[in-house]
């Protein structure tokens, strides 16, 4: 027998210089470096000039330390927004954007000077040196600029489009100046006032926290039953009898002034062996457990020797005087601690009588104050006793932080204390609760009465309405992505106090009012412009005593004004970003308002909360029309993130390993609205999936080698293309809806399914004989290559916001002179139906056909299916197709329909192409050609 032809150099295989291996970490920085030579950012906003705009604002990031997860995950989320959008052919900036100043950085700074054994300068209060406060600001402000610049270097690696060579800074002169024009927009619609009332408080950072720069976190503290002695009461059998109230803040005891009961609530007095105790009847039982007397029968009111002896109403105890503990220290301690009525006196937990400090909590406060008992301010700034407080003082060496944990336990000075006086009924070092701790140093805070100035929620700001029902109103009238956003917000301005916009610190916006000695401050929109102005020009340096004659001008006696000295806390720094970033002119493409904010559901109490309030307060509305907010990157195990648990991703070390699309595309993929996962094996998960897309589009390059013309009329083009296009069609209006939805999820998923399921596994495996195989002039095969080339331009323009650089080295393989793929458009897919009903079910019939050929392939009787006959059920098959359209859509040997309600497979006896490798009658021996291939190889031989 003589030897068979080769045919190898017959068959049309793809042919591309698009490489398999990405490597990603290796060309990811040059085509960033491409982009920015080429100005591409600059390129996109001229092509988009005059388009409709789609205004996304960016929250401001710390300039604090190295990108992390948290960070990649947030700014790919806000890439992917203005990439869809311009990709969508609106005109969409983006501004990048930093907070520089507050706590953070001025903790850093501190450090340097620790470790430099240097002297930390007085920051904040009349004692501080000007001088040397400006000279702490500027190396604060180095310090913000430097991290500045590394963050952007990271966020331009990771493939954010942005305008990064005009970023805003809030410590830039002009954001300083736009801060205080808007606070000066509060201070003369009288929008601000100085009040003292318990704020929390930072002993170790020692200045007013919001809430926003609060969290917490479960702590085990010590609780304590103190006896307080009756001295005067309308009831008489109270008067030497002991109220009893509970704690778990011993600190607070030494500045109690009163006692407040619940009106509506029983109370019964109980004989304790030699004493009489005034407690809530509900809570008799609980602190007969805490003191041990329920343990020898005389706990419960009526059991064992002793019990009640009456009951009496809560609003019977008016006019009951009680004294303190340590009153025999005379002074404040010597005053009579009057019983008040206050509503927020439950029977959950205590004794149902409260201890009040109007110092250190905000009821305590209000009760107070409208009983005429003033705060004492005894808790200095760094949370220990004043040095001439009486009681653990300055002059007593056990006096530490109030916070200190052996300071308020059961062994500790103040339980000691109040034990050598009789009073300690019980202490306990084991009560578990939740309690606030400062997000930045991690310690404990406390309710501390200062000097702050405040935004009030509830007053009438002039149209009839208060700052909290303008920010309700906004809330109504925002978009929310998720929906439940929207609660989460609502309910936190619903409830929340006062803004407390004073921080007494240095590294901050100045508060930069006039105040007289009666505690009003000026209102002059004169003075005010000279101040914006003086520091539009100087900083916020400009704020200094030695400017005061020129600020308050002929009209004002300095004599009269006192500066004041605090700064602004920095969450009104960001809620001001909307003021100098849309509306100030320094980027002309932006505009007020804007279309979105995003950022991470923690925003709901911090940037979007204090955006909401200073937008409302000054402008009447919400900065933004739709919020979208994010989860929070945990673990693989779904644990938090913590360095000391070694379960930290570090984002630059995964681009360094698999590169930046990696990452995009992990990002876009978790569903970020929930809390979400990273780890090693998800990242590899995500390889896989990025693999799959590079190769449809390696595959798709080198299908179209040499590609020119089009599929002809639309009468001969085969059914099969006809059904990929409207899967196209149906493709492309499911993503803009997840663009409209901003749900990216969907998007990248969507987009995976495609190119995996109907591509790969199906269109691209049906057509390949077609493309190997068919002569050049075969309508099939141009139809086939037509399509291809209508999937090639939809899908690297859909795969560009997510794999930027994966489809920038898509295009710029096949067009090398076409410019960058992320100037292009969204694309013009033909709006063609199928019968997607019919195409199901074939689908499904397919799948059971390739279940059935699989067990003789394992088996080995068959090497593939096209060695493969088939029968079907003939009710199984939709119309329209005949055998021969079967066997080439399920690329066997043949098919045949049968009676049977199972697929069957057998070897087919047919002979083998010696080119396309299909068994068919035609085929006269394995090796010879087909009826097809013989056609295409005698055109082939004749043309050479």
């Amino acid at each position: 027998m003589s030897e068979k032809r080769d045919y190898r150099d017959t068959v049309f295989l793809p042919k591309t210089d698009f490489p398999m291996k990405a490597g990603l970490p290796q060309k990811e920085p040059g085509i960033a470096a491409r982009w920015q030579d080429e100005k591409l950012y600059e390129q996109l906003r001229e092509a988009r000039q005059g388009r409709e705009k789609f205004i996304f604002h960016d929250g401001p990031p710390y300039a604090n330390g190295d990108m992390h997860i948290g960070h990649a995950l947030n700014h790919t989320l806000k890439d992917m927004v203005c990439r869809t959008q311009n990709l969508m052919g609106k005109d969409a900036p983006y501004v990048p954007g930093w907070d520089c100043h507050g706590l953070p950085i001025e903790w850093k700074v501190e450090e340097q000077y620790r470790k430099a054994k240097k002297e930390k300068p007085v920051l904040s209060g009349a004692n501080r040196d000007e001088a040397e406060v400006f000279a702490f600001r500027e190396e604060c402000r180095a310090y913000a600029q430097h991290w500045v610049d590394v963050q952007r270097e990271q966020l331009k690696r990771l493939g954010v489009m942005a305008d990064w060579d005009r970023p805003y800074l809030t410590m830039q002169k002009d954001s300083e100046a736009i801060i205080v024009a808007e606070l000066m927009k509060l201070a003369e619609a009288g929008n601000l006032y100085r009040g003292s009332k318990p704020v929390m408080w930072s002993p170790v950072e020692e200045t007013a926290l919001a809430e926003a720069e609060v969290e917490y976190e479960d702590i085990v503290s010590t609780q304590i039953d103190v006896a307080f002695e009756i001295t005067e009461s309308p009831i008489e059998e109270l008067v030497g009898a002991h109220a009893v109230i509970w704690t778990t803040t011993p600190w607070t005891i030494p500045v109690n002034q009163a006692i407040a009961y619940g009106p509506d609530i029983e109370y019964v007095l109980v004989q304790y062996a030699d004493r009489k105790y005034l407690i809530a009847e509900d809570l008799c039982y609980a602190l007969s457990l805490r003191t041990g007397a329920a343990e020898n029968g005389t706990g419960k009111p009526g059991s064992g020797a002793t019990g009640a002896i009456r009951l009496y109403k809560g609003s019977d105890l008016a006019g009951t005087v009680a004294r303190h503990p340590m009153h025999h220290l005379g002074g404040f301690y010597a005053k009579p601690r009057p019983f008040l009525p206050g509503d927020f006196v439950t029977t959950d937990s205590g004794t149902g009588l409260v201890h009040m400090s109007p110092d250190h909590g905000e009821d305590d406060f209000l009760l107070c104050k409208a009983n005429g008992i003033d705060p004492v301010f005894a808790v200095t700034n760094g949370g220990l006793y004043r040095d001439d407080w009486s009681w653990l003082g300055g002059d007593d060496e056990r006096r530490r932080a109030v916070i200190n944990k052996q300071f308020n336990a059961p062994d500790g000075p103040i339980c000691s204390d109040l034990r050598e006086a009789g009073a300690l009924l019980s202490a306990s070092d084991d009560y578990q609760h939740s309690y606030p701790h400062s997000w930045r140093s991690k310690a404990k805070v406390i309710y501390r009465c200062t000097p702050q100035w405040f935004v009030p929620m509830d007053k009438d700001l002039g149209d009839g309405a208060t700052l909290r029902e303008r920010a309700t109103k906004a809330i109504a009238n925002t978009r929310f992505v998720p929906e439940k956003g929207r609660n989460r917000i609502g309910s936190m301005v619903e409830g929340r106090p006062d803004w407390v916009l004073s921080r007494q610190r240095a590294w901050g916006v100045p508060i930069t009012l006039f105040v007289r000695a009666d505690g009003s401050y000026l209102q002059d929109p004169a003075v005010n412009a000279r101040i914006v102005e003086a520091i539009r020009e100087n900083g916020m340096d400009a704020w200094s005593e030695a400017n005061k004659p020129a600020f308050l001008g002929a009209d004002h006696d300095p004599a009269e004004f006192e500066m004041v000295t605090d700064i602004l806390d920095v969450w009104f720094d960001s809620g001001c970003t909307h003021a100098f970033v849309l509306e100030s002119g320094r980027w002309p493409e932006m505009r007020w308002p804007a279309d979105l904010y995003l950022e991470g559901s923690d925003q709901h109490r911090g940037w979007f909360q204090s955006s909401l309030l200073e937008s409302c307060a000054t402008r009447g509305r919400a900065p933004y029309d739709q919020i979208l907010t994010h989860g929070f990157t945990m673990a693989s195990d779904g644990r938090k993130m913590s360095k000391s648990l070694g379960n930290t991703v570090d984002p630059l070390k995964v681009m360094e390993q698999y590169g930046a699309d990696i990452i995009r595309l992990w990002a876009l993929s978790v569903d970020s609205t929930e809390d979400h996962r990273i780890g090693d094996e998800i990242l590899k998960g995500t390889g896989d999936q990025y693999r799959k897309l590079r190769n449809t589009f390696r595959y798709l390059l080198g299908a179209l080698d040499g590609f020119v013309g089009d599929m002809g009329d639309v009468g001969e083009v085969p059914e099969l293309e006809l059904y990929v296009l409207a899967l196209l069609a149906d493709l492309d209006g499911k993503l803009r809806q997840a663009v409209d939805d901003y749900d990216f999820t969907a998007y990248t998923r969507l987009l995976v399914d495609f190119c995996n399921e109907d591509l790969s596994a199906f269109y691209f495996d049906i057509r390949k004989d077609v493309l190997y195989c068919d002569g050049p002039d075969s309508v099939t095969r141009n139809a086939y290559r037509t399509v291809l080339d209508i999937l090639f331009h939809a899908l690297v323009r859909y795969a560009a916001p997510v794999l930027v650089f994966t489809a920038e080295e898509v295009w710029t393989t096949r067009y090398p002179d076409g410019g960058s793929v992320h100037l292009l458009e969204w694309p013009k897919v033909p709006g063609v139906s199928a019968d997607g009903a019919k195409w199901d079910k074939l689908r499904e019939l397919r799948e059971d056909v390739m279940e059935a050929i699989e067990p003789l392939r394992r088996e080995k009787v068959i090497r593939s299916g096209l060695e493969a006959d088939v029968i079907v059920p003939a009710a199984a098959v939709p119309e329209g197709f005949s055998d021969a359209d079967l066997a080439e859509l399920f690329i066997t040997a043949s098919v045949t329909r049968g009676d049977s309600d199972a697929v069957t497979v057998t070897r087919t006896s047919e002979s083998k192409c010696g080119r396309c490798w299909r068994l068919l009658p035609s085929v006269a021996e394995d090796g010879d050609l087909c009826d097809r291939c013989e056609d295409v190889v005698a055109r082939m031989d004749e043309a050479a």
